[in-house]
């Protein structure tokens, strides 16, 4: 979570840079077409038990918010990108609703309503008047109104995990207590022995083994976190912290992938930007070698748009990664959905901007869709079979083909995962056998010293007397 900046708070108003669910600095900032500001971890579990907008009441879903991109100064600020104006509670700060991108209005006024080029000032991306979204306007404070807030005025709230796990302690529910009862609480959790029992049975987690090839360049922060906090074992060694196995791996990833999908209407060849999006591409490559979408049915075609498929029921609503949990978007810019037979990620219907297994083809080129979805792969062979697959009638109100098209089994011929695991473990493998024949070199090394400076001293100088 980010710090309290200075000046965006006060009794009655919170401003843009507290989204305004739980009035606290935004991490992941998302947005509504009205404007008002929420942070993606807090208001999809709001969204999933009540449906509403937390700010007016109304019907809300995950699907129509915005993802807005807010950009830092050296300072680590916010600013507007083209003025580079401080964002602060007097500033009148706009968005384009098409790219998510935050500037000031005075950008936007200036550069773009006054010369009447509607691109945006950093992607140069086309939009209209109307996709301009005020966030704050300083003239209009009553947006920022604390006490007219549905969620405030209902007193309404998601629970915290870690409140609901305070509650399973029967402590938590004692408000006050009398002198007696103190002294006897005092009396029985001096004699309980539960805590001892349990924390004998467990294990401290074991620290993950740093070598040449995962060692960060930054340190665990145990030494300072020792001197500042005194929960913390003392330390006084620094040690580089590990750097996650994936970024490792990915970092030997430099082919592409090629993946055939056998269905009802034909082959389709397909080629993966596993060097480009390492992680999309190893998650589709790991669950077609698992036979995971084999049987599975496209449930989703629009003619001159997309075909969407990958979920095991059938419904696009279940279904779930090879990890057994989401993962975040891997935007690039030169992947973009530019022409007939892009594969790419579909979201999650319950997670903004996170993905898991279902993936769909477009019939043509869907700009739109850029920064939205991932690309992830292409079609390279089999273009008959997608013009097939366009071909079937859908239901207009569902968009379920009204005939099956279904994935037989799918063929992967090129896994470059497999050769940057062994490449990493050929490496690792030689880096050790170097480390150790440097420990002998070192040891005769040492041996030889001896025995020249016995030689030299004793056995020499006594046959010269």
């Amino acid at each position: 979570m980010l710090p309290r900046c200075d000046c965006f708070y006060n009794d009655r108003c919170v401003f843009v840079m507290f989204f305004s669910l739980s009035l606290q600095p935004f991490e992941y900032p998302v947005c509504t077409e009205d404007g008002v500001v929420f942070d993606l971890l807090s208001i999809v579990p709001w969204i999933k038990k009540f449906g509403t907008n937390p700010i007016s009441g109304e019907k809300l879903e995950a699907k129509s918010l915005i993802k807005l991109n807010f950009a830092k100064n050296n300072d680590g600020k916010y600013h507007c990108p083209v003025l580079y104006n401080v964002f602060t509670n007097n500033s009148h700060i706009v968005a384009n609703k098409v790219t998510g991108n935050v500037f000031s209005h005075e950008a936007v006024e200036q550069l773009n309503i006054k010369t009447k080029s509607f691109k945006d000032l950093l992607t140069d991306e086309p939009f209209t008047r109307k996709d301009i979204i005020t966030l704050q306007d300083p003239t209009n404070l009553d947006k920022f109104n604390v006490s007219n807030f549905f969620h405030v005025k209902n007193n309404m709230k998601v629970l915290d995990p870690d409140e609901e796990k305070a509650k399973q302690d029967p402590a938590y529910h004692l408000k006050s207590t009398n002198l007696e009862t103190r002294e006897t609480l005092a009396e029985l959790y001096k004699d309980y022995k539960g805590d001892q029992l349990l924390a004998s049975t467990m294990k401290e987690p074991e620290a993950k083994k740093t070598d040449k090839f995962n060692a960060a360049h930054y340190s665990t922060g145990r030494v300072s976190a020792s001197f500042t906090s005194t929960a913390m074992t003392p330390a006084t060694t620094h040690e580089a912290d590990a750097i996650a196995d994936d970024t490792v791996r990915y970092q030997y990833v430099k082919k592409k992938g090629y993946v055939r999908l056998h269905t009802n209407k034909g082959d389709l060849n397909l080629e993966l930007h596993c060097d480009k999006v390492p992680k999309a591409g190893e998650n589709f490559i790991r669950l077609c070698k698992k036979g995971y979408y084999d049987g599975t049915i496209f449930h989703r075609s629009i003619r001159n748009f997309m075909i969407q498929g990958g979920d095991p029921t059938g419904t696009g609503t279940g279904g779930e990664s090879f990890w057994g949990r989401p993962f975040r978007d891997e935007f690039r810019p030169n992947l973009t959905h530019t022409g007939r037979g892009v594969l790419s990620m579909a979201n999650s219907e319950k997670l903004f901007f996170i993905y898991s297994e279902q993936v769909f083809i477009t019939f043509r080129s869907c700009a739109y869709l850029d920064r939205k979805h991932t690309v992830f792969g292409r079609v390279v062979g089999g273009f008959e079979a997608l013009t097939a697959m366009e071909n079937v009638e859908s239901d207009p109100k569902t968009d379920k083909p009204k005939s099956e098209i279904k994935i037989i089994n799918t063929t992967v011929f090129v896994d470059p995962y497999e050769e940057a695991d062994a490449q990493v473990s050929t490496y690792r493998g030689a880096f050790l056998a170097a480390f150790i024949s440097i420990i002998y070199m070192t040891f005769y090394f040492f041996c030889f010293s001896y025995y020249y400076y016995y030689y030299y001293y004793y056995y020499i100088n006594i046959h010269a007397k």
